[in-house]
């Protein structure tokens, strides 16, 4: 700004002095017109000559004067020199005018031309006299001196202002780039560390004014942030460990999702689920990694809850890998604090497998069961009627033998309730105690039970027992369970003439497992071996893994005996609960032998098996009721 004004005050004295210098040498040549046009009109040159050179000589502003003739051929120039007078061959110049030139002899033409020895203001008069043009008077004017010498120093004085005002100007940006412009870029620097997390950053510069102030203000900010950082970093760890945990050992798989279906997180189960255990899961889209069944059902769903038009939803499928199960997928939507914006989409993975088998189970218990009920329920209602219509009519033996179809259903029933009882006592949580028990008592109870029966089918029964068997870890009554439904089922698929033989001995065994629910328990060592063999029809191969299921019957193949369907079914959970397994060993036609390993029993105390620890016991159980220790091994 001050150069330009300072340019516009030089352009203005620069142009006044040349509007003065113009007006100056147009009033003195109208002057020396005024004086000399009557000379010339005369036609006395001499007079004109030593006018005009006295005219010259008296006024120092004057360069030179030129006079012309109408023609424009100058006849008369001063200042001329001596030599050029006397020399005959003198050039001839001429003046070119423009046209129109002398018709208002007020107005001189005048313009400024510039020369070595500076700039010359040319003035052209016309000579005028009683209204005639008689040619023209050329007179050129050098400019004022003090005006020159002013414009000078105006000039001078311009450019000093100038050059020291860009000195300045040069002075400050460099100034600025020093004091100013380094703090602002190293708080630049700060503050972006300070946004990525790097509460350590200071800024060190010995500055003051208001600019000091910041940067002091600004490194107080980062220690406060600083210690913030170190005061919450811990709970923050914490809290973030403590959620990871929790994802972590939750039962059901866990995956989180961002709103691009990006996989954020996702725990052990999940990946165990979807066998993506050995997958970089880090930013990748969850679409392309489900099992396909899986990715064909959710796919639609999640893209409809990332455009909001789906809150959420519950899905079933099969997974066949790694293994056959059915899961349960739930699908969230997370939204920020608003609860306008979708943060995320969260998928909990739930293995309802053994729900479905459960369920699949129930219904067909309930549905055998219902079948095994009405069939005997009927019969006794059917002659139980027709006692009640038809008893008068009916002689003393057919009442007799209605009677005791009646009482044979009823009896039938009544094992049907007991097993269903039996079995269901047995899969609940009820604790039984375990103790020392003599093998030998409940097979000769057996025994004694099932006698009188096999002798009236012609049936041998006996046992065979090693001499001074030790005593076993078990429970007596649910033993003399498995034995008399064994021993029952023996005699009844067995001919006339046949065998049935219990047998107990001691058996050293090797790499084996006895099985505690699901957790293999090594049973090196000794254990006593109970063997149920008969020579009845014996078991087909396809039918010797569904005889331990509930209500299946070898009779239902063969058509010839009734039963429940549920003793060797109810063997098997006596059996588990005792930490072993029982086995079998058939021939068709030739006969069936079940044989289990019971532990020996080398620790005085008493065992307590529980399946739930809220369970109710008596009193006495409770004080009967200790930890199993068998050598020093943990229990199974």
């Amino acid at each position: 700004m001050v150069s330009s004004l300072t340019f516009w005050a030089v352009n203005t004295i620069q142009q006044d002095a040349r509007m003065n210098d113009t007006r100056f040498g147009r009033d003195l040549s109208l002057l020396l017109a005024a004086n000399v046009a009557p000379l010339i009109a005369e036609g006395n040159r001499s007079e004109i000559a030593r006018f005009s050179q006295q005219f010259y000589n008296s006024t120092s502003s004057i360069r030179y004067m030129l006079y012309a003739d109408k023609e424009g051929e100058i006849f008369l120039g001063i200042p001329f020199s001596e030599s050029e007078v006397q020399n005959s061959l003198t050039i001839r110049r001429r003046i070119q005018l423009p046209e129109g030139f002398g018709e208002d002899p007020d107005i001189p033409m005048v313009r400024q031309h510039q020369t070595p020895n500076g700039v010359v203001t040319d003035v052209f008069v016309p000579l005028i006299d009683r209204g005639e043009y008689l040619g023209c008077l050329a007179v050129g004017i050098d400019p004022n001196p003090t005006v020159v010498a002013s414009s000078s120093l105006t000039r001078d004085v311009t450019i000093a202002v100038f050059v020291s005002i860009w000195i300045m100007v040069i002075l400050g940006a460099v100034f600025n780039a020093l004091t100013i412009t380094r703090p602002i870029k190293e708080l630049l620097v700060g503050v972006k560390n300070i946004a990525a997390g790097n509460f350590k950053q200071r800024v060190d510069l010995p500055l003051g004014g208001e600019l000091g102030e910041l940067i002091v203000s600004f490194n107080e900010m980062a220690e406060r942030l600083e210690s913030y950082e170190e005061q919450n970093i811990e709970e923050m760890t914490a809290e973030k460990a403590k959620l990871e945990t929790l994802v972590s050992t939750i039962a059901d798989g866990a995956v989180l999702l961002d709103p691009d279906l990006h996989v954020v997180l996702v725990n052990p189960t999940a990946r165990r689920m979807f066998a993506w255990d050995s997958l970089d899961l880090s930013k990748t889209s969850v679409l392309n990694i489900l099992p396909a069944v899986v990715q064909i059902e959710l796919a639609q769903p999640l893209h409809r809850i990332v455009r909001g038009d789906l809150q959420g939803g519950e899905f079933r499928t099969t997974l066949t890998e790694p293994v056959d199960r059915t899961v349960r997928i739930l699908l969230t939507r997370v939204l920020d604090r608003e609860g306008s914006n979708l943060k995320g989409i969260a998928m909990t993975v739930q293995d309802i497998t053994r729900e479905v088998e459960l369920n699949e189970a129930k219904s067909q218990f309930i549905s055998n069961i219902s079948h095994e009920l009405r069939t005997p329920l009927f019969n006794i209602k059917s002659f139980i009627e027709t006692l009640h219509e038809y008893g008068s009519d009916l002689s003393e033996g057919e009442r007799r033998e209605f009677l005791e179809t009646a009482n044979h259903e009823t009896d039938r029933l009544t094992r049907l309730v007991n097993d269903v009882l039996d079995l269901s006592r047995l899969e609940s949580c009820r604790i039984y105690h375990f103790s020392a028990v003599d093998i030998s008592q409940p097979i000769e109870q057996t025994l004694r039970t099932y006698q009188l029966n096999a002798k009236d089918k012609g049936i041998e029964l006996r046992q065979d027992i090693e001499p001074d068997l030790p005593a076993v870890l078990g429970h007596y009554d649910l033993l003399l369970q498995v034995f008399a439904n064994l021993v029952g089922n023996s005699l009844k698929f067995t001919n006339e003439g046949g065998k049935v033989v219990i047998r107990a001995y001691v058996q050293t065994v090797l790499d084996r497992t006895m099985w505690a629910g699901e957790e293999p328990t090594p049973l090196d060592g000794k254990v006593v071996r109970i063997e149920i063999g008969d020579t009845g029809i014996g078991i087909d191969p396809e039918d010797r893994e569904a005889i331990f299921d509930r209500f299946f019957r070898v009779e239902n193949r063969v058509h010839t005996l009734e039963g429940t369907g549920l003793g060797l079914s109810i063997v098997r959970n006596i059996i588990d609960k005792h930490h072993t397994s029982i086995h079998l060993v058939s021939e068709v036609g030739v006969g069936t032998t079940f044989w289990f390993d019971l532990p020996l029993h080398e620790n005085p105390s008493v065992v307590s098996v529980a399946d739930s620890p809220d369970e109710e016991t008596s009193e006495a159980e409770e004080v009967e009721a200790v930890t199993i220790q068998v050598q020093g091994k943990d229990p199974p």
